[in-house]
């Protein structure tokens, strides 16, 4: 029963040389000058010359997070945050809301009424968690909103 906590001294010393041998192989190849590393000679004339392919350009690139106003996402249950059914303080909605990260990561509630309030208990983390990717770019607010079907 205890045989698999005794170790053998052979299978350990041959464990150690191959892993010797391994190394032995793998470090000629360490010290190898790489063709396109960023410091290299032959990297920096041949960036400067050529464009990347497969780089999409511009016009087709989806924009970065600095470049947006903020991110948009239905909520439609209700929305619970440290225990608490959150309710719209104006109408007291407490479903079907549209749930806004913004640039500066604070996150915003809007019931189905219009009504705006900021959440300070939920945060950028937290819609990243609960979100989905983005399946639409909305140059407008109110275009943003018609597509989330408020």
């Amino acid at each position: 029963m205890f045989r698999i906590f005794r170790r053998r001294p052979q299978a350990d010393r041959g464990f150690r040389d191959a892993q010797r041998a391994g190394q032995a192989l793998l470090q000629p190849h360490a010290e190898m000058p790489w063709p396109h590393a960023p410091g290299s000679v032959a990297a920096q004339d041949t960036t400067e010359a050529a464009v990347v392919p497969g780089f999409l350009p511009p016009d087709f690139r989806a924009p970065s997070r600095q470049d947006v106003a903020g991110f948009m996402m239905r909520w439609d249950q209700p929305l619970i945050v440290d225990g608490e059914v959150r309710e719209c303080p104006e109408c007291g909605a407490y479903r079907n809301w549209v749930v806004f990260c913004m640039r500066d990561d604070s996150v915003w509630l809007r019931c189905r009424a219009g009504h705006e309030t900021r959440e300070l208990g939920l945060d950028a983390a937290w819609y990243n968690r609960h979100s989905g990717p983005a399946d639409r770019w909305h140059p407008t607010l109110e275009d943003g909103l018609r597509h989330l079907g408020h």
